[in-house]
């Protein structure tokens, strides 16, 4: 998955407007503007998109924590300059507040099966001897999961008719 994607389905499944999603980058005490938040969102076959880089990305998830969770006291954590899958999950699962069972659930919604055991390889240490790269394919799952729970009249595989 692309950064921009992340974007795009984040801001849908949360329906944050341009304004919210630039107070997100100013919890983190990072400023963008209207237009760069646009060119992010914006197909990837469109002529007018930008790319998401790796710290554009990682600012907009430590502010979502900061708005989801409040800032923490003392200095803010450095972004990243280099993001990885396992990355996002965490700081997602960090600014929902979700155990372990909560992001089965999610997964599970989108239709996607995973172990306790295998959703914990995810959270450790890459140098870990059972650190597992989390893949575009678990990501996207856990996402679609968040947009199937919060957006259930946007799906509409999930409406049910009244026959």
């Amino acid at each position: 998955m692309t950064n921009n994607d992340v974007f795009r389905r984040i801001r849908y499944t949360f329906d944050l407007n341009d304004s919210k999603m630039m107070a997100i980058f100013a919890a983190a005490d990072c400023s963008v503007t209207r237009e760069q938040v646009c060119g992010w969102l914006k197909k990837d076959d469109d002529e007018a998109a930008l790319i998401a880089s790796d710290t554009d990305l990682a600012a907009f998830l430590n502010g979502f924590i900061n708005t989801h969770r409040g800032k923490r006291d003392g200095a803010q954590p450095e972004l990243e300059t280099r993001l990885t899958n396992n990355i996002i999950l965490r700081k997602l699962r960090i600014a929902l507040d979700m155990q372990a069972e909560d992001i089965l659930e999610t997964l599970q919604v989108a239709g996607f099966r995973l172990s306790k055991h295998e959703l914990s390889a995810f959270f450790r240490k890459p140098d870990h001897k059972n650190y597992r790269e989390c893949k575009d394919q678990i990501l996207r799952n856990f996402l679609m999961g968040m947009q199937r729970q919060l957006r259930p009249e946007d799906i509409s595989e999930y409406q049910q008719d009244d026959d």
